[in-house]
């Protein structure tokens, strides 16, 4: 069984409009954001990913110059585990 992270917002990444400038994977303080290595848009770039754990904090969407970030922070944290998700 996977231990259980708490969550606290999450966001929402339009890959498409995405330019792969990295400025979100170093904005990112929690560290849940990482960029695709193999994985490209349809404009050949590659884009970021969301892990578990991401705190709403708005870093990512702040640098982003291109806007491609929507966050969402949760009233109350949520629990994730591998086995049943986000709880």
């Amino acid at each position: 069984m996977s231990k259980p992270q708490q969550v606290r917002g999450t966001v929402v990444i339009d890959v498409e409009a995405c330019k792969g400038c990295d400025l979100c994977i170093e904005a990112c303080k929690p560290e849940v954001l990482a960029m695709t290595t193999a994985e490209t848009n349809t404009r050949g770039y590659r884009f970021p990913q969301l892990l578990v754990g991401c705190t709403g904090c708005r870093a990512c969407a702040d640098v982003c110059p291109d806007f491609c970030f929507s966050v969402f922070r949760f009233d109350e944290p949520k629990t994730w585990t591998a086995e049943s998700g986000l709880q």
